[in-house]
């Protein structure tokens, strides 16, 4: 991680815990909107207008979070917006590495070689992780934002009329039912299935791995009344948010973050909600098996011998090359 400005130690994914061992995530630490007048958001400054061409989103493919906001990207049609670059799957001992690893690339807008040489950038002094996504602005050289949450919904709204207008993820008549299920998700699940598999305690890991299995139950029950989305027939960033995590779920969280009561094919609605979501336009491309068994193989304190599993791949959920495109 960086400690004012300064490289200190090689990268391990458990960077804070509490007094039972569990894992504890760290807070994003760039909290600026986009909005469509340059006005400040509900965080953070003013002074980040949409226009396009001005912003750039450093993603990795092996990164729900980041997942998110990529996926968010495609939906609101702001591709010729919002230029995108893609680390490489690994974590290695500096982190995110720019490279030439197939679905990767160099970062061309600002020749650095590894992640945590942007937030140097955007604060000399900083102290902390450095995470994905990143939204940056290339006209005032900086992070406007590295909190994925923030930015899932900027890409909904914040671009006003350069993003579509017929897809609305967050729609006024369900935003307090999507805030109900992102806080219920996000803590048992999203992050669940990390404070499980970064546990330090044998205690830690259980409670985390009943939080993990009890929300996947409640959430099967939810989807067994024949409702296609989260919220009813429109989806919505509750769908997107639940969706990185789902299709993950076999390929790491599993085996390697020993959520294994279960597979997620174990569970008939929400296994068929992970492939209806597949088939969005949009939505498939965004996914690159081999970037998330690679990286989450990659990381030492979990696989010292650095073995990737052969499966699973998205033929898996029963898809074919001609479909994926």
């Amino acid at each position: 991680m960086l400690v004012n400005g300064k490289w200190t130690a090689e990268w391990h994914p458990v960077q804070a815990k509490d007094e039972k061992g569990g894992f504890v995530r760290q807070a994003s630490s760039f909290r600026h909107w986009v909005t469509p007048e340059g006005l400040p958001g509900i965080t953070g400054d003013g002074g980040f207008k949409a226009e396009p061409g001005r912003y750039h989103l450093y993603v990795a493919l092996i990164c729900p979070w980041a997942s998110r906001t990529l996926i968010a990207r495609k939906l609101k049609g702001l591709e010729d917006v919002v230029s995108l670059s893609v680390v490489e799957p690994w974590l290695l001992d500096e982190g995110w590495h720019f490279g030439d690893y197939p679905g990767a690339n160099r970062d061309d807008l600002n020749q650095v070689e590894w992640l945590h040489q942007l937030y140097t950038r955007a604060d000399a002094n900083y102290t902390g992780r450095a995470t994905v996504p990143v939204l940056w602005d290339k006209k005032s050289r900086t992070i406007v934002s590295n909190e994925s949450a923030d930015i899932v919904r900027m890409f909904n709204s914040g671009f006003g009329t350069l993003a579509r207008s017929d897809i609305d993820l967050y729609p006024p008549e369900f935003q307090a039912e999507i805030d109900l299920l992102n806080a219920e998700i996000y803590p048992a699940l999203n992050n669940g299935v990390y404070r499980a598999g970064f546990a330090t305690s044998q205690i830690s890991y259980q409670e985390a791995c009943n939080d993990v299995f009890g929300m996947l139950d409640t959430l099967e029950k939810r989807l067994s009344d024949g409702r296609v989305y989260l919220t009813g027939d429109k989806m919505t960033e509750a769908d997107i948010r639940l969706f990185v995590t789902l299709i993950r779920f076999d390929a790491a969280y599993h085996g390697l973050f020993k959520c294994n009561i279960r597979q997620l094919r174990q569970y008939q609605f929400l296994f068929a909600f992970t492939r209806r979501l597949l088939q969005v336009p949009g939505i498939n491309e965004t996914v690159n098996m081999d970037h998330i068994k690679q990286g989450y193989y990659s990381i030492k304190a979990l696989n010292p011998n650095g073995i990737v599993p052969m499966g699973p791949d998205l033929h898996d959920y029963g898809f074919h090359e001609d479909e994926l495109k």
